[in-house]
């Protein structure tokens, strides 16, 4: 049904427009009885054979929402009842701004890809705190993404971001500082390790409650600055890493599609980047261990990429292309298939296969549909 939709309907629209008329129907369905019940018929809590722990957090599953999806913290919960374990909230900056103008995001349905150059639109810390105070903390896991203020030069960077930290540190169960997005002019530098020693000392000093902490890398660095950030992440005893952001590589796109060149600099998100993304992952796990939480973000479409993620170090998962594409259905269909996936690997539970970082021979075989 929602293939046909987004074929008939959703795929005419501008994307963004698109968004915001998904993000309005699912609201109000939620906002009625006969909604929610319907919604929860389809849906449902995941399998508790999901249950992850992290960080002294339960997630319902490992299956959660990359920053980009709520910008703004205005539809986490309606997210987090489609079946998803956690939402990541952002990317919010300390101020207000508009982005980049649009055109700003674009499919391309031919790669199961999308390309964005948003500029982390947003109301800005404040406006965000607003709509998170008051949460229901056992609907699921919220964490919040941040990111720089282009206004803000770059010797302003760490008091920048410590601002946005400092609002939402005691509304957050998790903060994940954003140094990678191509999309804002000079950002990506701050992945540099002595940069990046800097602003995580700043910004852990507004961590008030205690909060886990983060960073999101760019799956444009070269293995050497990969290693050289686990490095410090573990000198840092950082709580996790998020691997990756979007690439300005377009080599993984076939198509041909003119509006793509207009779009230079632009991130792509997707199947394209599905590769990058498994490779910096099992990069990262292989530095830091088992003494780090990664979470692997891009190119997931499917229980098996999930599984496959999971297999290679991931404690938890991130999408938001998928999604896209997948519609709203798509998360319990995962969840579904993920918990037959534990059942057939003869596993107590999916945080079996994150303690030994490699499911058994059984667990290979790809799940029915």
């Amino acid at each position: 049904m929602y293939r046909f939709l987004f074929d008939l309907v959703l795929r005419r629209l501008d994307a963004e427009r698109a968004h915001r008329l998904g993000k309005r129907s699912l609201h109000a369905a939620r906002a009625t009885a006969p909604g929610r019940a319907l919604l929860q018929r389809r849906v449902g809590p995941p399998d508790p054979i999901l249950e992850v722990r992290a960080w002294g957090l339960t997630f319902p599953s490992p299956l959660g929402v990359a920053a980009g999806l709520d910008k703004d913290g205005s539809w986490y919960e309606d997210l987090l009842a489609l079946g998803f374990g956690h939402v990541e909230v952002g990317t919010v900056t300390a101020l207000a701004q508009p982005g980049n103008p649009p055109p700003r995001i674009i499919r391309v349905p031919q790669d199961r890809a999308l390309i964005n150059r948003m500029g982390f639109p947003g109301p800005g810390a404040a406006a965000v705190a607003e709509r998170l105070v008051g949460r229901h903390r056992g609907a699921g896991v919220v964490g919040v993404n941040v990111g720089k203020s282009r206004a803000a030069a770059p010797a302003q960077a760490a008091a920048d971001y410590a601002e946005s930290v400092r609002q939402l540190a005691p509304l957050a169960d998790y903060l994940t500082i954003n140094v990678s997005s191509p999309n804002t002019p000079g950002l990506r530098q701050l992945q540099s390790p002595d940069q990046l020693r800097a602003l995580i000392t700043r910004v852990r000093r507004e961590l008030e409650p205690p909060r886990p902490l983060l960073i999101k890398l760019a799956p444009d660095l070269d293995d050497g600055q990969l290693d050289q950030i686990a490095k410090l992440a573990l000198e840092l005893d950082l709580d996790g890493m998020v691997a990756v952001n979007t690439t300005v590589d377009r080599a993984g796109l076939g198509s041909s599609d003119r509006r793509i060149a207009a779009f230079e600099g632009g991130g792509v998100s997707g199947r394209p980047l599905a590769a990058r993304s498994e490779q910096v992952l099992r990069r990262l796990r292989q530095a830091v261990g088992r003494r780090m939480v990664l979470v692997s973000a891009g190119g997931i479409e499917d229980a098996d990429d999930v599984w496959r993620r999971m297999q290679a170090g991931a404690t938890l998962v991130q999408v938001y292309t998928g999604f896209v594409y997948g519609g709203p259905a798509w998360p319990s269909r995962i969840n579904r298939q993920l918990a037959q996936r534990v059942r057939q690997a003869g596993l107590r539970s999916i945080q079996d296969l994150i303690h030994s970082g490699a499911g058994p021979a059984a667990a290979t075989a790809p799940v029915s549909p």
